[in-house]
């Protein structure tokens, strides 16, 4: 099948590091935030000879991967399970540097350590071996499904991520070509349906079935493609750079710095200017224009064409689509900081709430903030002690929670729903912790409409169902608009750190080369 894809898929040309960047030009690019799509994006072109401007509104980079500092505590506002490492590697490559002499990256394990309603703990790890022990004691019934799982996982992996992801799907030919391939995998089918083939144990089909969550998405409604997420981890592992994301954020910055490029910060698009149908460049909120070649968003797909494009400019992406399409949940996130130290919690903890799906249906169909919930808990002091001073630990903990259709007024709901979060996790995973806390911190759905300009404040932008996957998301290259392309959650092929980051990889073939 492999074979028979890459017949099907159009010509792709990634660049090659061997080559090294290329001499600049006076070709320009404007790129519209600074988060990691938009860095990715910036140095791919800058090593092609682009003079790049990279604008953010907000005071630092790294969207939603900034930091915050408060009290001695390091924060990692967003992304922090690091999984295809070499999709960063390969940036430093293409500068002719090593990511290795400027990052620290360290393995971590177990990836996740799940706890379930009732207190038991399964060890989510990329070890064949471990992983047969702990179904061994959870599900000893399902061990042959779960090996033909993982077989299915890899074989999804094989053309979904390493055929895919990179490939950009301009037109519907596309689409046709390669989706009989794709029902072959079982595309058509949900996570959760997918799982449900292979196992039977409900404990177990949550543990195979969480992964859509890391990227916006609900197992119930996300593509079975997604399955490939778990073949990823136990392909490439699961990393934690010494210093937190925010020195992977750091070491972009420089690297794009290192070819020319400059970063503005604390700046904020007005609109994408456009003559033509084409892209011209930008135009700043006090009224400067900044005159491109090609414009890259990083912003939220669907706020760049409801908010920065004029009506008169989209043919596909109107109004009315974009009010339609289906957006993913949003979060709530707590960043605490405690006086004392938690030593027998993972890095990554996944604490499993009473119920799944039920859950699930009032986040994303229902709308209702739920009284019960299931949390993503996030020590990074458990690989990077230096996270917080010494004797502490630094946390976050993050609910998922339905973006802004739902009728919740976060200005009174936010400090009762963090006053839940913490109480559980006291009769749980941190005894004491309302004891014991130094520094806090929220981050409500309210704050990814005003903070990252997220459209209905959804964490992941667009959701990722069979229909709004490939073709049907955004194009990397606009379908509307000559000259403007996308990058990051809300374009193809998705959000988290490999998906976006393979959103600027899409780039290298559908942006010219300067001339």
């Amino acid at each position: 099948m492999t074979a028979l894809i890459e017949r099907m898929l159009p010509e792709g040309r990634l660049l090659d590091p061997a080559m090294g960047p290329r001499p600049l030009t006076d070709r320009r690019a404007v790129v519209i935030g600074a988060g990691l799509g938009g860095l990715a994006a910036a140095i791919r072109l800058g090593v092609r000879g682009y003079r790049v401007t990279v604008v953010d509104r907000l005071d630092q980079p790294g969207g939603r991967a900034r930091v915050f500092e408060e009290d001695g505590f390091r924060f990692d506002a967003g992304p922090t399970v690091v999984t295809a490492p070499f999709l960063f590697e390969e940036l430093w490559e293409l500068c002719g540097k090593r990511m290795a002499d400027s990052i620290d990256m360290r393995p971590v394990a177990p990836f996740y350590r799940i706890r379930f309603d009732d207190g038991t703990l399964f060890d989510y790890t990329g070890d064949p071996v471990r992983m047969r022990a702990e179904i061994a004691k959870l599900a000893p019934e399902d061990m042959a499904g779960y090996e033909a799982f993982v077989a299915k996982s890899e074989e999804i992996f094989r053309i979904g991520f390493e055929k895919l992801a990179h490939v950009p799907f301009g037109n519907a030919t596309d689409m046709l070509r390669v989706a009989p391939a794709m029902m072959k995998l079982d595309s058509h089918l949900t996570v959760a349906q997918l799982v449900a083939r292979y196992v039977k144990d409900a404990r177990l089909r949550q543990v195979l079935s969480f992964h859509p969550l890391l990227v916006g998405g609900n197992p119930y409604s996300t593509t079975s493609i997604y399955t490939l997420i778990a073949y990823l981890e136990r392909k490439w592992g699961v990393w934690f750079p010494m210093g937190g994301t925010g020195a992977l954020v750091k070491g972009m910055v420089e690297l794009l710095e290192g070819l020319g490029g400059e970063l503005r910060l604390g700046e904020e698009v007005r609109r994408i200017t456009v003559e033509g149908g084409r892209a011209k460049g930008v135009e700043l909120h006090g009224g400067e224009k900044l005159p491109a070649d090609v414009v890259v968003s990083n912003a939220d797909s669907a706020w760049t064409y409801r908010h920065l494009v004029a009506p008169e400019h989209r043919k596909r992406w109107t109004d009315r689509k974009i009010e339609r399409s289906r957006y993913s949940m949003s979060l709530f996130v707590w960043y605490f900081g405690t006086d004392r130290k938690y030593d027998d919690v993972a890095h990554h903890t996944i604490l499993l709430g009473p119920r799944y799906q039920g859950l699930l249906e009032d986040i994303f169909e229902t709308k209702v903030l739920a009284d019960d919930f299931s949390l993503y808990l996030h020590r990074p002091t458990a690989t990077d002690p230096s996270m917080a001073p010494a004797g502490s630990d630094a946390f976050y903990v993050l609910s998922p929670v339905p973006h802004l259709d739902a009728d919740v007024d976060w200005e009174e709901r936010a400090e009762p729903y963090r006053e839940a979060i913490a109480r559980l996790l006291s009769s749980t995973m941190l005894p004491g912790l309302e004891e014991h806390l130094v520094t806090s911190r929220l981050l409500t759905p309210d704050d990814f409409l005003s903070d990252y300009l997220s459209f209905k404040g959804a964490a992941f932008g667009i959701q990722p169902n069979l229909l709004q996957s490939a073709y049907f998301r955004p194009h990397n290259a606009s379908e509307d608009i000559e000259g403007l392309y996308l990058v990051g959650a809300g374009t193809h092929p998705g959000a988290g750190m490999p998906g976006v980051l393979s959103t600027a990889r899409v780039l290298d073939t559908v942006v010219p080369d300067p001339k």
